[in-house]
This record gives structure tokens, C-alpha cells and sequence, in this order.
């Protein structure tokens, strides 16, 4: 075989060769074919004729020999059906734009009794034929008759063949049989058109009327008027009867006698026509013309939007909800086109790469890391909404750990079409193109111009904008956040030979990019579907990855922060604490590449690791003694910090202003150079280099917020080091990595499983990496207490120990930022529990967590531990310790001005402030404070972040009843989380919508329909079980929805559910909201809840009541916010207890509850109304002693 498989170019022999050699011979402008050939087509015989034997060279008896004359005979009729039928059970996706200038064709004949024509214009696979189903299944329900016509190449050679089918269809003489054709037109014809004319449709439609005298006189053009004459009186007639419509598609393949048939038509006969057309296909002159008439109206045919293809795959596949990697893999090879969707849907289950699981399994936790795909996947939103039936069974699908997605090859259908798409292209187009393929999907123009080095820029620049005007590339715009020069060259980084390069280039390549017009954009991305996997494909092995080491060559030194987060490994000191190990052999070729061709590649490593406040944010351009003078101002009090905050944000100075930093762009690297850089590694067998790029990746992907993906990376990397051992010694990895890589590693994947709500194994992983770092957690309670002692003890005199040399620093910052990761992971995971045994756990990691933050040098990373132990204390009841952290976050504040990271921890100090302010009860305080929070957190684009001040300014503006501001928050809340796929976020979400539903005097955002369905779509999702404090409220506020309207059933339901989590909640905000909902129930099923409904007596669930209560104010004591109400409340039912309670609903005029009671109580306690105003819940936590001794006998 010789050539290219994709172009199919062999080199073929062997007997059947050597027979078609001699038949040519023989049989000279003929298509003939053996006997084998002739019984094996399943033709009709009527398409063959035999051929005389002739002797042949060197073959003694070829057998007999066909003349195949299928293509020179006159088929009879067309295809009278469409090519693709309507799918019954899916409707048509993202097409209201077409049939809508259907049914305006539709309105404009009938009404003004004029014909109109739509014509549908796409390329191959957009969908036209299923638009043409959906528009004859509209046509047909609304009782109009529908001639449908499918052509094919061959027909436009045919004269007249169009309308004959059409008339064959129309005339149903299309598939009766043939004796009986001849009855049926007769009686069709008859009362219409005369009788000695009906032999003119003899050789039109194979009958054989008598030839009449009047026809016999007629020559051939006469007849042919005369039949189209014939025609038209026919349709005239029908269409007075019923509305008729022609569907005929692939219309490009129309002879130029029924395109001008057709146009006389529509201009005399209030006729529908529906056509398609190919978008390449050249059309005759009469087509022109047709589609220049009036009536014709040309409607293109878009490409599916992204949603709308994502959902035709879950269909394609059986599913509700498809991985980000498949989603990515789908996009960026069908560009909105049905028909390549659908084979590459098929050709995946062919291939048999995907897992299926079944969603309405219950989700469990998983005690090992290869079995979390269909969690991972669980914990995303679905892509397409279960159905509501029961009995349908449901499924997700995951792609198998062992499979590279960017390696599968397209199937053969649509190789050939990318190959015919690049063979169209130039020699230096494809050169381009092909190049362009090997970096990947997006690329960068200097990248391209080093894996072409013989070209120069002009060249380049020419090439590039031929192929952008041909649609084949596109330039990445600002509005897809691509922006070339922020990422590729850190800001804190400039060499003489980068300013040198700058300005001798300065003249040629801007003057060329005025001269051809091209954006300042220097990212494009392919805009052609498959276009790049075609070109991909076609490389030789060997070149192949030749060039995929250029690639990786040129983008390592660019694998880092963005320019605006002062560069710097997402795995912090990664290539520090790992330099010995990418020195070694296995890695020279790849580490040791040296380049010098292009500016973006002259970068400082040591420097990438240290921030450069002064090119960092552009209000420290001011003096340097005015720097200094500003970090000696020293936060003493809060007072101090919130005046220095408000000074920042109210500077408009770009200079001076707080928010002036450049936009962080560490998406855009993660996108265009780590995950391509993982990619080029695997290819050119780079493992090790491939498994420190996965972990930057993965890093990179949680500091964006996106679990899954940092999941996805961390998923390859555990394939690269293999099936782990049942026994430890066993252990050995496919790959070569260092004890701090593999404690990274763990690190990352305790990470995902925290956020995955895998608590179980988010702890163990959790573990063993602090063991890989060389500090222990223990196991038991024992061992926590010994832990402690040393923590307190032997740890104070390790501070004293002299610092580190030099050498050894920043390897020693990346085992101690690792440490304290694991050591933050153990403090989250045991806090989730409210049990004695997990408070000792979590307390332990706080102390470690806290003697772990003396050794580091960074201030923000101080402020933010700090922060995260006073939420800790506040979680868990600690007052005292509560303030103190907090305030030691603000002390050290005041050095976190001046860099991103720094901005960072200023907007994490600030939301705990809010968060501080609404549990004291300081509302208006704590609502300011919560703008202010949210204003740096859209700046910083922390999606986590934004979306916990967005919550806690919620729940400020809800107990102030300020409705309005709570539907504007929450309006905010679902921008931010409908972009990204965090259930967790939307649970939060939910719970405030349902509080604004009981609560908010008729305010609303989502209706309780759309609450409801999500709640008990995840309900048994890992990540809401674990969220006891969240389900508390979420449940409690369900019963209390079913109460009001009787609906027992469903309120012992969620009530049951709530109290199997008050227990396990703790003394957060969010906590202490969820158990004073859960009161509220209680004290509904005490007064309206009938008695043979609920399995307890009343006197039983009074005690109980009261029993909670109690616990209430034990549990909750760092959250007075809600304390008054309580108080209120456990009053109500104490004075309540003997009195009789009935079923007359009367709802206090309050924000927190709705309480039913006798309207005497009422009259007997005329002040008890008033006392539940929102004064008296903004209270501060040191309320004066009176206060808190009338509160402790009430409780009493």
C-alpha cells in the first residue's frame, strides 16, 4: 500500500485487478462487471444486459459478462418518502428561527392565496432533512396534503424529472402496481382534463391510452405546453379542496426543466414549496431565477447551539448528563453540526470507551479513588432534565480512565470529509494548518511561526488571514477571555533582550498587522469541524511527535500564574521542591531543550516564583515612601481595617484604587498552555514531565472552582502511575516521581473528594499525604491527645531552631504550604460532624494548622488561616477564640495591600466580618460590609467566594426584611452559579428561595415547583448529605411549605429528614438557621398538626420540644442573631402547654416565622406581636447582663 489511507491512494494486485484490466480491454467504454459482481449487487435484472464472450489475455474462462445500463435507463418514478424520518420521542433542537419562516410562508398563502416558497440552505450533516420530517409532521397534523421528494445526483441529467415524480406522488400512481396505473390516473384525470388528452402522460407516467387524433397532430413542444397546461388545472382544483405543500429535499439536484416549471407555478397557484439546498452546490440558471423571485424566501440553516448539541448527545447516547472532557470533545468537533454528532456518538459506543451508570442508584461513599468516575459525575448538574416517569431507568455516562479522548481517531466517514476539507486547501495552507494542528485546538501565532521557522512573519501573517477570510481559522476575541500577551509573558518578568526584540520589531510587524488588517489578537482556534483532527491525523508518526516535543519544548517556561498573580507554580514551589527529579535522565530530552527564536520564551524561572508588587497592580507605581508609609499603618482595631477598606474602594484614582489590578488570566493559561502541554508530554512519552503538568492542571482547575476538571487531570495522572497495590511495600509506580509530588498528588485528589463529598476518603487521602510531608495526623482519640501535647510543646521549641540556608527555603515553603492544605482539608472535614469525637479531631488540625502558619513568611496566607480558625471557633461555639482570630486576621492585615493574593485575603477578612456582624445581629452593618466583600469578589473572579458573600448578604438582607434586596441578591446568586456546575451552590440557592416563599409577602424568585424538583433530584447526592447544616433548613422549610397546605404525608417526610440532621449540624450560621426552622415545625405539629396524624402524643412532643430548645441554646451560643426568636418561641409553647389549640391559622407579621394560634392568646398577650419587631433581634453578643438573665429564664 503506497500513499495516504485517508485519500485512499493503494497499490492493489491480484486476480479480480487483472480481469477489470482485461474487461476495459474487451469491452471499451462500457460499465461491465463479471457474474460475481451481477449476482451480488441485489439489483434488478432489468439494470443488466449480457454481454458476447470475448478471448481474453492469460484468463482461460472468465465466465459470463454484464453490461450494467442502470445509469443510461429511465427510472421510473423518484423516492416518494423523506431520507430521515421524524424522531417521535425527541423534539427538533434549536430550529424555532426556520420554522417559523415556514409557518410565515404558511399564513401569507393562505391569506392572500399566493404561492410561497422556502428554501433551506446548509452544508452536509446540519440538519435539513430532520427540518424537512419536522415540517411534514406539521403540515400533515394541520391537515394540509404534503408531497415529499428526496433527489439524488443523478436526477438533475433527467428532464422533467422532478415534476414527474411530483405528479406520480400527487396522482398515487407512484407504488400501485403497474396494471393498475393506467385505471387510477384515468379516474383522476377524469372531470378535469379531457379525455382524448389523457394520452399525453403515456410516456410521462408508462401508460398506454389510445393515441387520440387531436394529440397526433400535436409536435413535441406543443405536447409539452399542453401537459404543463394539463398541470396546472389539475393543482388549481386540489388546491381549492385542501392546502397542498412540496417538500422536496436536496433540491440542488434539480433539472433546469422542473426549477422553471416550478417558478410558473408559483406564481399562479397558492402553492407551499419547502426545499433544501447544499451550501457548496453551483446551481443552474433557472435556479437563479427561482430564487430571486418574490415568493422564494432563502433561510440558512445555523449551526446547533452548544447547549442544543450537548443535549443531542445525551439523547444520541441515552443519558441525562455527559462528562466536561466528552462535552469538549463533542464541541470542538461538530461546531453545531447533527450529523457529525451523531457518528461520533455512535462511533464512541462502537469503540467501546464509555461506562454507563445508573443515576437513580443511591449514591454511596467510596472508600477507593478509581471507582469515583459516576460520583464525579453525580455531583455535576445533569445536562438533560430527568424524566418525570419512575419506571424509566435513568443513566450518566463516564469515559474510561484508560482512554485519551485527544487520541481517538475520527470514523471513516468523517475522516474522508476532513480529508477532502484540507485537500481543497493550498500547499501552504495545509502546511499551516497541519502545524496548527500538532499545538492544538487554540494556538498562539508565535508558536506557530517556531514549528515553521523557514517562514517569515509577513508570510505568516498572509497565510493566516487567506484562511481567517475562508472561515477555516478564527481570532480569539476579548469576549472569549483569550487574550495573548497577559499569559503567555508574565508581567513581572522583563529581560533587556525582550525590550531590545520589542523595539527592533517594532516597525515590520506593526506596520504588516495595519497593512493586513489583523486584529491585535494573536490566539486563534480552528473554526472548520474536524478540520484539525483530519490534519492531525495525516502526520507521520515520527514528525508527529518531532513536533509535539517543539511544542512542549516552547510552552513549559510559560507554565505558570498569570502575569497579575505575580507567576509562581499553582502547585506552590512545585519545580523547587522537585529540581533533582526533573534533572534526571528519564527527562533530559524534554528539560533540557533550549530555545532562543522568540521572545516569549525568555523567562526567569527563579523570578516566577516571587511577586513583583510593582508591576503587579498599577496604584503602586507611586513612590516607594509612600508604600512604606502606608504598611507602617498598623490595623489595631476593626475600626482602623473597614476605614482603610473604605478609603481603597472609594479612590478612583487608577493609580491608588484597590480594584485597578489587572485581570488574573489563569484560565486562559490552564486552557492554552497547561492542559496542551499534558497533552504534547503524553505524546512524546514524557510521563514524568506529563505527571507534573497534570498536577499544575489540577491546581489550577480548584483554584478555578472547577472540581470536575481538576478531577479529570488528577484521574490521568493516576493512570500514569498505575493500579495501586493491595500492600504498601508492593507499591511501585509506572513513573518517577518524588515523595512530594506523591503527597501533592494526595493532597489534590483529598481535595476533589472533599468537594465530591467523599468525607470517608478525602480524610485517609488527607493523611497520608501530611505522612508523605513527614508530619502525622493520628487515628484515635488517644493519639489525638498525644498529638496535642507535642503540638503545644515540642513544636514552640522547634520556632526557635535557626532558619534554613538559602537553598534550602523555597523547598521548604512548598512542604509547608502542602502541610498546611492537608491540615485546613482534616479542620473542614471533621467539622462537618457535630460529634465529641470529630471536635477533638478537628481541634487538633486547628492547633497544627496554627503553629504550621508561624513558619510562613506571606502575610495573606496568615490572614486567610487566621480567618478560616475564627469560622472555625464560630462553627463550633468558641467565643472567645472566634474574636481572637478574627482579630489577628485584621492586625496582620495591613500588609496585604499589595498583591493579588493579598486582595485575596482582604475579601476572605471581609466576608468573615459580615459573617461575624449577621450572627451578633448587626444587620445594616453587616449588609454594608457584604457589598463591599462582594465588589472585590467580582473583581477577583473567585466563584467559591462570591457565592458564600452572596449568602450570608442574603440571610442579612431576609432578617431585615428588606424583600427587594433579597430578590436582587438572589438574581445575582443564580448568574453565578447557572455558569458552572456546583450543586452545592444551588442547594444554597434553593434554601434562600424557599425562605423568601414562606416568608417574603409574596416576594418571589423560583417558584416552589422548581425547589422541590432539585431537592429531590440531588437528594441523595454525596455532596448534600454531607452538608448536614444546609439540608436542615432545606427540609425544615419543606415541611413547613406542606404544612400550610395539609399535605401531612409529605410533612412527616421532610421532617423526619430534618430531624435525623439535627443532630449532626453545628453552631454555624447556617446551622443555627436550619435548627430554627426545624423549631418552627416543632411548634406547627404542637398546634395545627392533627393528633391521629402524628405517632406521638402531644404531651410527648411538647417534652421533646422543649428538649430541643434546650439544646438549642447550648449548641448555638455563637449565633445570638436568633437567640430572641427562640426565646419567643419556646415562651409561646411553655404558655401553651395546657391551653387547647385548634386549627384557625392566624401568621404573625414577622420575617422569621408564621405561627397558628387561638386568637384569645392573642387578646390575653396584645404586646407579644410587638415584641417581635426586627429590633430586637440586632443585638450584639455582649448584651448586658439584664438582657441575658431575662433570656436564661425564659429558657428555663
Amino acid at each position: 500500500m503506497v500513499g495516504a489511507v485517508s485519500r485512499h491512494e493503494y497499490t492493489v494486485i491480484g486476480p479480480k485487478v487483472s480481469l477489470v484490466a482485461r474487461m476495459i480491454t474487451a469491452y471499451p467504454g462500457l460499465v461491465s462487471c463479471d457474474e460475481v459482481t451481477y449476482l451480488r449487487s441485489m439489483l434488478p435484472a432489468y439494470n443488466f444486459k449480457k454481454l458476447p464472450e470475448k478471448m481474453m489475455k492469460n484468463i482461460s474462462n472468465p465466465g459470463k459478462m454484464y453490461e450494467y445500463v442502470g445509469h443510461r435507463r429511465c427510472i421510473m418514478f423518484g423516492k416518494r418518502h423523506l431520507a430521515t424520518e421524524r424522531n417521535k420521542n425527541h423534539s427538533l433542537l434549536d430550529r424555532e428561527k426556520e420554522l417559523e419562516a415556514f409557518r410565515m410562508a404558511q399564513q401569507e398563502c393562505l391569506h392572500q392565496k399566493k404561492g410561497q416558497a422556502v428554501l433551506y440552505e446548509g452544508g452536509k450533516g446540519s440538519g435539513k432533512s430532520q427540518l424537512l420530517a419536522e415540517i411534514n409532521f406539521l403540515a400533515q397534523k394541520e391537515g394540509h396534503r404534503v408531497l415529499p421528494l428526496k433527489l439524488k445526483k443523478a436526477d438533475s441529467k433527467q428532464c422533467f424529472y422532478a415534476i414527474q415524480t411530483l405528479m406520480a406522488i400527487f396522482f398515487e400512481i407512484d407504488t400501485c402496481p403497474a396494471h393498475y396505473r393506467q385505471e387510477r390516473l384515468h379516474r383522476q384525470l377524469s372531470g378535469i382534463v379531457e379525455e382524448p388528452l389523457h394520452c399525453l402522460f403515456n410516456d410521462l407516467f408508462f401508460v398506454k391510452f389510445p393515441l387520440s387524433f387531436k394529440v397526433s397532430r400535436m409536435d413535441d413542444l406543443a405536447r409539452q405546453q399542453k401537459i404543463k397546461a394539463c398541470f396546472f388545472e389539475v393543482l388549481e382544483k386540489a388546491v381549492r379542496e385542501t392546502p397542498l405543500i412540496f417538500l422536496i429535499d436536496e433540491a440542488q439536484y434539480m433539472d433546469a426543466a422542473s426549477w422553471e416549471f416550478l417558478g410558473t407555478l408559483l406564481s399562479g397557484v397558492p402553492i407551499i414549496m419547502v426545499m433544501t439546498l447544499t451550501t457548496t452546490s453551483t446551481l443552474c440558471g433557472q435556479a437563479q431565477h427561482f430564487l430571486q423571485s418574490p415568493p422564494a424566501v432563502l433561510v440558512p440553516i445555523s449551526k446547533l447551539a452548544a447547549t442544543s448539541l450537548l443535549r443531542m448527545a445525551c439523547w444520541e447516547l441515552g443519558v441525562v448528563s455527559i462528562p466536561q472532557e466528552l462535552q469538549t470533545y463533542l464541541l470542538r468537533r461538530c461546531f453545531g453540526n447533527p450529523l457529525y454528532c451523531e457518528v461520533l456518538c455512535q462511533d464512541l459506543l462502537s469503540k467501546n470507551v464509555l461506562c454507563f451508570h445508573d443515576l437513580q442508584k443511591e449514591e454511596v461513599e467510596n472508600s477507593k479513588w478509581e471507582t469515583l468516575s459516576a460520583n464525579a459525575m453525580k455531583s455535576t448538574m445533569y445536562s438533560v432534565s430527568p424524566a418525570s416517569s419512575e419506571d424509566q431507568e435513568l443513566y450518566v455516562c463516564t469515559v474510561k480512565d484508560d482512554v485519551n479522548l485527544d487520541t481517538v481517531l475520527l470514523p471513516p466517514l468523517l475522516k474522508e470529509i476532513a480529508v477532502n476539507q484540507i485537500d481543497q486547501l493550498s500547499p501552504e495552507e495545509q502546511s499551516l494548518v497541519k502545524c496548527a494542528a500538532v499545538i492544538g485546538h487554540f494556538f498562539h501565532i508565535d508558536l506557530l511561526q517556531h514549528l515553521l521557522p523557514g517562514w517569515s512573519k509577513n508570510k505568516l501573517l498572509e497565510v493566516l488571514k487567506d484562511l481567517v477570510d475562508m472561515h477555516v481559522l478564527h481570532w480569539c476575541n476579548k469576549g472569549q477571555e483569550l487574550p495573548a500577551e497577559p499569559i503567555l509573558v508574565p508581567s513581572s518578568v522583563e529581560t533587556e533582550h525582550t525590550k531590545e526584540t520589542t523595539k527592533s520589531d517594532a516597525d515590520s510587524p506593526l506596520k504588516l498587522q495595519e497593512e493586513l488588517s489583523l486584529p491585535q489578537m494573536e490566539v486563534l482556534e480552528f473554526g472548520v469541524p474536524l478540520l484539525r483532527e483530519g490534519a492531525w491525523e495525516l502526520w507521520p508518526k515520527a514528525q508527529q511527535t518531532a513536533l509535539h516535543l517543539e511544542c512542549a519544548c516552547f510552552l513549559r517556561d510559560l507554565a505558570c500564574r498569570c502575569g497579575s498573580c505575580h507567576g509562581g507554580d499553582f502547585v506552590p514551589f512545585h519545580r523547587f521542591a522537585i529540581c533533582s527529579t526533573k534533572s534526571s535522565s528519564r527527562t533530559s530530552r524534554f528539560c533540557s531543550y533550549k530555545d532562543t527564536g522568540s521572545i516569549l520564551t525568555q523567562v526567569i524561572t527563579d523570578r516566577l516564583q516571587l511577586p513583583s508588587p510593582q508591576d503587579t497592580f498599577q496604584f503602586q507605581t507611586e513612590s516607594s515612601r509612600s508604600q512604606e508609609a502606608f504598611t507602617r499603618e498598623y490595623c489595631r482595631t476593626e475600626e482602623e481595617f473597614l476605614d482603610k477598606v473604605n478609603r481603597k474602594l472609594a479612590q478612583t484614582n487608577p493609580k491608588k484604587g484597590m480594584l485597578t489590578t489587572k485581570p488574573c488570566h489563569c484560565r486562559e493559561v490552564l486552557k492554552l498552555v497547561l492542559s496542551p502541554l499534558t497533552q504534547h508530554c503524553l505524546v512524546i512519552g514524557e510521563t514524568t514531565c506529563a505527571f507534573y503538568y497534570l498536577l499544575e492542571s489540577a491546581a489550577a482547575s480548584l483554584d478555578l472552582s472547577d472540581n470536575y476538571m481538576a478531577f479529570f487531570y488528577l484521574r490521568k495522572a493516576s493512570s500514569l502511575l498505575g493500579q495501586p497495590s493491595a500492600f504498601s511495600f508492593f507499591k511501585k509506580h509506572k513513573v518517577k516521581i518524588c515523595q512530594f509530588e506523591e503527597a501533592t498528588f494526595c493532597r489534590l485528589q483529598s481535595e476533589v473528594c472533599f468537594n465530591m463529598g467523599q468525607i470517608t476518603l478525602a480524610k485517609k487521602l488527607a493523611r497520608r499525604a501530611l505522612r508523605l510531608l513527614k508530619r502525622s495526623f493520628p487515628w484515635t482519640w488517644l493519639g489525638v491527645i498525644f498529638q496535642t501535647f507535642l503540638e503545644k510543646c515540642w513544636y514552640s521549641c522547634s520556632l526557635s531552631q535557626p532558619r534554613n540556608n538559602p537553598s534550602e527555603k523555597k523547598k521548604k515553603l512548598a512542604v509547608l504550604q502542602q502541610q498546611m492544605h492537608c491540615l485546613s482539608l482534616l479542620r473542614q472535614l471533621y467539622s462537618l460532624e457535630a460529634t465529641a469525637s470529630s471536635l477533638r479531631f478537628a481541634c487538633l488540625a486547628t492547633l497544627m494548622q496554627k503553629n504550621s502558619v508561624k513558619e510562613f513568611p506571606g502575610e495573606a496566607q496568615v490572614v486567610s488561616t487566621y480567618v478560616a480558625l475564627s469560622q472555625f471557633s464560630q462553627n463550633v461555639g468558641d467565643k472567645e477564640k472566634w474574636l481572637y482570630h478574627e482579630q489577628l486576621a485584621i492586625q496582620k492585615s495591613s500588609l496585604c495591600w499589595f498583591s493579588r493574593e493579598g486582595l485575596l485575603a482582604t475579601a476572605q477578612l471581609m466576608q468573615a466580618l459580615a459573617y461575624t456582624k449577621l450572627c451578633l445581629g448587626h444587620l445594616d452593618f453587616s449588609i454594608k460590609l457584604g457589598f463591599q466583600a462582594h465588589e472585590i469578589c467580582r473583581h477577583l473572579k473567585k466563584p467559591a467566594l462570591e457565592n458564600l458573600v452572596l449568602s450570608v448578604l442574603f440571610r442579612s438582607a431576609f432578617l431585615k426584611k428588606k424583600f427587594d434586596l433579597c430578590v436582587h441578591v438572589l438574581e445575582s446568586q443564580w448568574v453565578l452559579i447557572s455558569q458552572s456546575h456546583d450543586v452545592l451552590g444551588r442547594a444554597f440557592f434553593y434554601s434562600a428561595c424557599l425562605d423568601l416563599l414562606l416568608y417574603g409577602k409574596g416576594w418571589l424568585c423560583r417558584p416552589f415547583g422548581e425547589c422541590l424538583h432539585f431537592i429531590q433530584r440531588y437528594e441523595h447526592s454525596c455532596i448534600l448529605n454531607s452538608q448536614s447544616s444546609v439540608m436542615l433548613g432545606v427540609h425544615s422549610s419543606l415541611a413547613m411549605w406542606f404544612a400550610q397546605d395539609l399535605q401531612w404525608n409529605q410533612f412527616q417526610y421532610h421532617f423526619s429528614k430534618a430531624r435525623q440532621l439535627v443532630k449532626r449540624t453545628n453552631a454555624s450560621l447556617f446551622g443555627s438557621h436550619g435548627f430554627v426552622r426545624f423549631l418552627e415545625c416543632q411548634v406547627l405539629i404542637l398546634q395545627k398538626m392533627p393528633e391521629d396524624v402524628f405517632l406521638q402524643t402531644l404531651a410527648e412532643t411538647r417534652r421533646q420540644t422543649l428538649t430541643y430548645f434546650k439544646e438549642f441554646f447550648s449548641r448555638c451560643v455563637t449565633c445570638p442573631v436568633y437567640h430572641q426568636w427562640v426565646s419567643e418561641l419556646k415562651a409561646f409553647v411553655m404558655r401553651n402547654g395546657k391551653m387547647s389549640l385548634t386549627n384557625i391559622i392566624r401568621p404573625f407579621d414577622t420575617c422569621l416565622t408564621r405561627i397558628w394560634i387561638e386568637g384569645e392568646f392573642l387578646e390575653e398577650n396584645n404586646s407579644f406581636e410587638q415584641n417581635l419587631e426586627i429590633q430586637r433581634f440586632v443585638r450584639e453578643a455582649d448584651v448586658n447582663k439584664k438582657d441575658k438573665e431575662e433570656i436564661q429564664e425564659c429558657i428555663c
